[in-house]
């Protein structure tokens, strides 16, 4: 079988990410506290308890000696029991526990030996990078992560590619930091996966972004967690929260953004522009299309005028990705979705990661599929989005 890139793995970041904000900025930025510790976190102190990120690796603990890796057939490993003596003693370590090539990218290329990767993509870990409050303090932020991430992927000798963040909130600083990090030689760039409320992604404030993007093949990702800051007014207080719904309704969160990309001009303006939906998993985009292909023509029938514009599927299929890890219902509507358009991800070194067990992974979930399509979504795909020479 050929190697696999994943297209969807993580950063933990170090405490050089922060370096200066709390000087700047005071309690309202994120910083590194309790290093070497089992609090080891990022925390906002202005936020309380809901300010602290633990800074945690945990799918690099399962080659610990003694651990037993659970799952199911084609599936990711289960949740690891992190209560047996060696899991505490690593976990009692903070940031200084986690594997080499978590804290360093030049070691990284170890743990993709383990799970039988040949690249990886990167994403943040701290998706708290997306929704600081205060616009000056995000963009410092930003450049600060783009600059670490830079140095963490170019130690790894061409097996790591980091996704710069992009400060959308603020369009003038965003365009000048994507051409910055263009000329760095970055490949792609993180935006929210949702948009400011005040001015949704179709806002003509953002066309810069999307011009500069879109001329220089730099293709955009929306990756889950990744929200932008929503004032207080603007939160659910539904009573019956539960965690089992808002883990199985993740879609929802990027499938307003979609809609403004994709109904509301924003794909028609900038026909080449390409954007990935990360981390959402892809088994319910074939049936999401139809849903909003027949909400635009019933919008447009009920205007008095019929929709002559292309279909969300071919808007799709033109230019949008979708990563999958243990995704069943996206391998059986692949033809559906658009075999050219789903591309496959660890999310290591997140608990969610299929290492250390992805080719195995891979070989059961794509049981009985064409090997062409098999290389497509696990390999070739990635490779032409981000113009790779592996």
């Amino acid at each position: 079988m050929h190697i696999p890139i994943s297209a969807d793995s993580h950063v933990v970041e170090s405490h050089e990410v922060f370096t200066g904000l709390p000087e700047r900025f005071g309690d309202e930025a994120p910083r590194v506290m309790h290093a070497g510790t089992i609090d080891d976190a990022i925390i906002i102190p202005s936020k309380g308890p809901r300010g602290i990120r633990k800074r945690m690796g945990w799918a690099g603990m399962r080659t610990r000696q003694g651990a037993e890796i659970q799952r199911r057939e084609g599936r990711k490993p289960e949740v690891d029991d992190l209560t047996d003596p060696q899991a505490q003693a690593m976990l009692a370590k903070g940031y200084d526990g986690l594997r080499p090539g978590i804290r360093n990218g030049k070691y990284r290329g170890e743990d993709q030996d383990i799970d039988g990767v040949a690249a990886e993509f990167l994403y943040p870990g701290f998706f708290g990078l997306f929704s600081l409050e205060n616009p000056d303090l995000l963009v410092a932020c930003q450049k600060n992560y783009n600059d670490w991430l830079n140095d963490y992927a170019s130690a790894a000798n061409g097996r790591l590619f980091g996704l710069a963040a992009i400060p959308v909130q603020v369009p003038a600083e965003a365009e000048r930091e994507l051409e910055r990090v263009i000329k760095m030689g970055y490949k792609g760039g993180c935006i929210p996966c949702t948009s400011p409320v005040e001015a949704p992604y179709s806002d003509e404030i953002y066309e810069g972004i999307w011009s500069i993007a879109e001329e220089a093949n730099f293709p955009l990702s929306m990756h889950v967690g990744t929200n932008c800051y929503l004032r207080p007014e603007h939160r659910g207080k539904d009573p019956r929260r539960d965690s089992v719904f808002d883990y199985g309704n993740t879609p929802a969160t990027v499938q307003r953004t979609l809609i403004e990309l994709i109904c509301r001009g924003v794909a028609e303006r900038h026909p080449t522009l390409q954007f990935v939906v990360a981390e959402f998993n892809a088994g319910w985009i074939a049936h999401w299309l139809d849903r909003v292909d027949q909400g635009l023509q019933r919008e447009h029938r009920f205007g008095g005028r019929g929709y002559e514009g292309p279909s969300p599927h071919e808007i799709f299929n033109r230019q949008f990705y979708a990563t999958v890890e243990d995704d069943k219902a996206a391998v059986a509507t692949r033809h559906l979705i658009g075999v050219d358009r789903l591309l496959w991800g660890s999310d290591y070194p997140h608990v969610d990661s299929t290492w250390p067990c992805s080719l195995d992974v891979i070989r059961e979930l794509f049981d009985g599929v064409d090997p062409s399509d098999i290389e497509k979504i696990t390999r070739s795909n990635v490779s032409t989005l981000y113009e790779l020479d592996v």
